[in-house]
């Protein structure tokens, strides 16, 4: 968990109470976030609630900002110190890569990456093979980190050996 990770889960933490309640201690803030930011964005659920959920994902020091006009709709997940999540980020990462993303949720990654400072398109300047090697290396790495799950060790090995790397 990265500093800034444990710096968002121990911001939440001590606006649990306000968020779970005192007759709920053991509610997960980070959960109870991802809840709330559910509701706001439920067709289903009334203005009333979204209201509500919006003004309590305030008080746990999260904000929820949605554009939706229909040329630009836009979604972010901000904390109290207006930074992209690194995890929220790393999805529209991967939905640039997942066969089964429409091109409009390609699209709307793209945005919101390039939004972030990403920069989506490689490198003009590295070469296919180069790009290559480094997709291998990446691979190589997750089968000696400890804070890759067993699945994950299993898709790496079974790459490299597609790619004749293992």
């Amino acid at each position: 968990m990265s500093a800034s990770e444990r710096k968002e889960r121990n911001h939440l933490a001590s606006h649990a109470k306000l968020t779970c309640g005192p007759a709920f201690p053991d509610k997960d803030p980070g959960r109870v976030a991802a809840g709330l930011k559910a509701a706001i964005h439920n067709p289903n659920v009334s203005e009333e609630a979204k209201e509500r959920a919006t003004d309590r994902l305030h008080h746990m020091g999260g904000t929820e900002e949605v554009n939706t006009s229909p040329s630009t709709a836009t979604h972010s997940t901000t904390t109290g110190s207006g930074q992209e999540t690194s995890r929220v980020l790393g999805g529209y990462k991967a939905t640039l890569n997942n066969e089964h993303a429409s091109a409009k949720a390609k699209e709307h990654a793209r945005e919101v990456l390039e939004a972030a400072g990403y920069t989506v398109e490689r490198d003009p300047n590295v070469s296919e093979d180069e790009h290559h090697t480094h997709v291998l290396a990446g691979y190589k790495a997750a089968l000696h980190n400890p804070r890759v799950s067993n699945e994950a060790k299993q898709h790496a090995r079974e790459y490299l050996k597609e790619q004749g790397a293992l």
